[in-house]
C-alpha cells in the first residue's frame, strides 16, 4: 500500500503525530494508500514556510513576467502528467476516467491563462482634484492563501484557486479533502520541476477540524478559497471573520434545468441527463431540479426515463461505463436517505430508487440513476442538495411560474434554459438568481469566464479575470511636488 507524506517547504515530511489514514478506492471498496493525518503543528510549519517564501528569497524577487513563465512551465509539466494524475484521482474518488482525464488535461490551461495574466495586472494614475499631486494605484498580493478543496474534483478545483493566487504573487497552503488527497500531493511534487521555489506550494492533509480549522484561523493566512458544502462553508466564513481575512466560498447548489415548450427535446433530454447523472450527480452544479413545461412534460419524462434507464454502471476506468460509484460511504448513505425522504413526501418514483450491487464482485457503493416526478417545490427533495444521481421533476405552466420556481430556493449557483427563442433566453437568463446560466447546453466551465454563486451558493468568483482580483489588494500612493504645507493642522 502506497504511503504518502506531507509536502512542506519543498520537502516531504511525516506528520508530527505519526498517524496516517487509509484512503479507499470507491470502486473496489478497498484501501489503496495511506494519507498523513496532520494536525495543528503541521499546519503551523506549512504556514510558516509559505510566509517565509512570500517575504524572503526567490519568489518575492521575481517580477510578474518571471512568475508567469514559471506558471506556464508548470502547465507544460501538468499536461505531460495528465494521464498519471487522472488514474490516481479515479482510484481516489471513483469518477469516470474519461471525465477526470479531460479535467486533468484541461487544468493546465488555468496555469497558461493566469501565467499570461501575471504581468498584465495594471495600476492606474487617477486624475486628482488637488494641485501638485500625482496619485498612482498598485495591486499587490495578499500573502499566504489557504486553498481548501473537495473530493469530487480535487485537482481541477485546486487549479481554479492556485493559478490566480500564484500569478498574483501569493504563496499557498493546500488542504485537500481527507477522502481524496493523493492526487494533490502528486500535483505538489511537480511544482519543483517547474522551478517554483520551495515554500510557495505546501500541502497538509487530514481532517477538517484538525487541519482545516487551524489553517483558516491562522493569523498569517490572509485569504481562504474554499469549495465544499454549505455547512462547512459557513464555518469557514465564521472562523475567518475575526482575522478580517478575504474569503471565497464556492458552495452547493439546487440548480434548475428549465425546458420550455419550444425546446429541441432531443438536445434537452441529453442536457438534463448530463446535468444530473454525469459524475453520479456528485457535482455542485448538478441540474437536480428539472422544470418541464406542462405541454411537453409527459413526452419529455418518458424519453428521459428511457435513456437514463440504459445507463451502464460499472468500473470508472472502463470507457464503456457511464455511471460510476459514490465516492464516500457517508455520501452514499445520505443519497439513499434522501430517496426515502422523497418517497415519504409523496414524490412519484419513475426510475431507480436504490442501490445496486457493485459489478464484478467488488465492494463499491453504487446508486441507480433515480428520477422522481410529481415533485412540488416545497418538498425537501426540491430544496436540499442531495449531491447524487437523484432528479426531481417539476411541472410549470408559463415563463413566470418557471422563473418563480427556479428562484424559490436558498441556492443560486447555476441554471439551465432550453428554448429556441432568443428573446425568451435573454429575458429568463436575466431574471434567474444564479451565478451561471447555460442556454441550450449544461455543465460547461472555462478558465476564461467567472464562476460563483448567488445566495447560499457562495461568495466571490473563481476563473476569468475577476478571479485574480480576489487575490490582490489595492494600494493608493500619493506623490506631492509642491512647496511647503501652509497649515499642517488641516487636511489637504
Amino acid at each position: 500500500m502506497q504511503k504518502y507524506q506531507l509536502y512542506i517547504d519543498g520537502a516531504w515530511a511525516d506528520p508530527l503525530s505519526g498517524e496516517w489514514m487509509e484512503t479507499m478506492n470507491p470502486y473496489t471498496g478497498q484501501a489503496w494508500a495511506r494519507i498523513p493525518r496532520a494536525g495543528a503543528a503541521d499546519v503551523e510549519a506549512a504556514v510558516e514556510a509559505a510566509d517565509q517564501a512570500f517575504t524572503q528569497g526567490e519568489w518575492p524577487g521575481l517580477n510578474a513576467t518571471q512568475r508567469g513563465l514559471k506558471l506556464r512551465k508548470f502547465a507544460e509539466i501538468l499536461t505531460g502528467e495528465a494521464e498519471r494524475l487522472a488514474e490516481i484521482e479515479v482510484r481516489d474518488n471513483g469518477k469516470l476516467h474519461a471525465e477526470v482525464l479531460n479535467q486533468c488535461r484541461y487544468m493546465a490551461q488555468w496555469f497558461h491563462y493566469y501565467g499570461g495574466l501575471a504581468d498584465k495586472i495594471e495600476g492606474s494614475a487617477p486624475p486628482i482634484d488637488k494641485p501638485d499631486v500625482l496619485n498612482l494605484t498598485r495591486h499587490e498580493p495578499l500573502g499566504v492563501c489557504a486553498c481548501i478543496t473537495p473530493w469530487n474534483s480535487p485537482l481541477l478545483l485546486l487549479a481554479w484557486k492556485a493559478a490566480p493566487a500564484l500569478a498574483a504573487g501569493n504563496t499557498i497552503v493546500v488542504k485537500p479533502s481527507e477522502y481524496t488527497s493523493a492526487s494533490t500531493l502528486e500535483f505538489a511534487a511537480l511544482a519543483e520541476q517547474a522551478g517554483i521555489p520551495k515554500g510557495v506550494i505546501n500541502v497538509v492533509t487530514g481532517l477538517g477540524e484538525e487541519v482545516g480549522q487551524p489553517l483558516v484561523r491562522h493569523k498569517k493566512v490572509r485569504k481562504i478559497a474554499f469549495t465544499g458544502g454549505e455547512t462547512a462553508g459557513a464555518r469557514v466564513n465564521t472562523d475567518a471573520a475575526p482575522g478580517f481575512k478575504r474569503v471565497t466560498l464556492e458552495l452547493g447548489g439546487k440548480s434548475a434545468n428549465i425546458v420550455f415548450e419550444d425546446a429541441n427535446l432531443d438536445q434537452a433530454v441529453n442536457g438534463a441527463i448530463s446535468g444530473i447523472f454525469a459524475a453520479s450527480g456528485q457535482t455542485c452544479i448538478a441540474g437536480s431540479r428539472l422544470l418541464l413545461h406542462e405541454s411537453i412534460h409527459d413526452e419529455f419524462l418518458e424519453r428521459l426515463v428511457s435513456l437514463a434507464g440504459e445507463a451502464r454502471i460499472g468500473d470508472p476506468m472502463s470507457p464503456d461505463t457511464q455511471v460510476g460509484p459514490i465516492t464516500t460511504e457517508p455520501q452514499y448513505r445520505k443519497i439513499l436517505d434522501y430517496i426515502e425522504i422523497a418517497k415519504n413526501e409523496g414524490a412519484r418514483l419513475v426510475l431507480g430508487g436504490g442501490s445496486v450491487p457493485a459489478p464484478e464482485g467488488n465492494q463499491g457503493l453504487f446508486v441507480q440513476p433515480t428520477v422522481f416526478a410529481d415533485v412540488t417545490n416545497d418538498m425537501r427533495i426540491a430544496q436540499e442538495e442531495v449531491f447524487g444521481p437523484v432528479l426531481a421533476v417539476l411541472r410549470f405552466t408559463d415563463d413566470e411560474e418557471a422563473i418563480a420556481i427556479a428562484n424559490d430556493v436558498n441556492y443560486g449557483l447555476a441554471a439551465g434554459v432550453w428554448t429556441e427563442s432568443l428573446r425568451r433566453a435573454i429575458k429568463v437568463s436575466e431574471r434567474l438568481e444564479a451565478g451561471t446560466v447555460w442556454v441550450n447546453t449544461y455543465r460547461s466551465t472555462s478558465y476564461t469566464t467567472p464562476f460563483g454563486g448567488y445566495k447560499a451558493s457562495g461568495l466571490g468568483r473563481e476563473n476569468g479575470m475577476e478571479a485574480i482580483k480576489e487575490y490582490l489588494q489595492t494600494k493608493s500612493v500619493w506623490y506631492y511636488s509642491g512647496g511647503d504645507v501652509a497649515n499642517p493642522y488641516t487636511r489637504r
